[in-house]
């Protein structure tokens, strides 16, 4: 079962369980923060793997592109995550040229997770 450290949803900081520790989230919901945090990570910013992330700086980023190449790069960025089968992305824009949504994963054991 795989674990990682659970995360504020609003400052997406780790967080503190009851007895001031690090909190611990595991399947399913490790899965589901893994695909969100796996979505927000530049290429080249992971430190030992730099083939991970979404080439925000290059190909993104001051680009016009239709919507469909962006959910296909945030889909193919969540199932990077061990144990995700399957994911769909659903984009949204926002005020301000902000870009928005959520990734929804289906997980290799049935588990089905939303992210925001």
């Amino acid at each position: 079962m795989a674990a990682t450290f659970l995360l504020d949803r609003d400052a997406w900081d780790v967080a503190l369980d009851a007895s001031g520790n690090i909190a611990v989230a595991t399947e399913p919901y490790s899965q589901v923060q893994d695909a969100a945090s796996a979505v927000r990570v530049f290429e080249g910013e992971a430190y030992y793997n730099t083939t991970l992330g979404v080439p925000y700086w290059t190909d993104v980023l001051g680009r016009a592109q239709p919507s469909q190449i962006m959910r296909a790069r945030a889909q193919q960025a969540a199932m990077t995550v061990p144990g995700v089968i399957d994911a769909t992305a659903v984009l949204t824009t926002l005020p301000n040229r902000t870009l928005g949504g959520q990734i929804q994963i289906k997980t290799a054991t049935g588990e089905i997770g939303i992210t925001i």
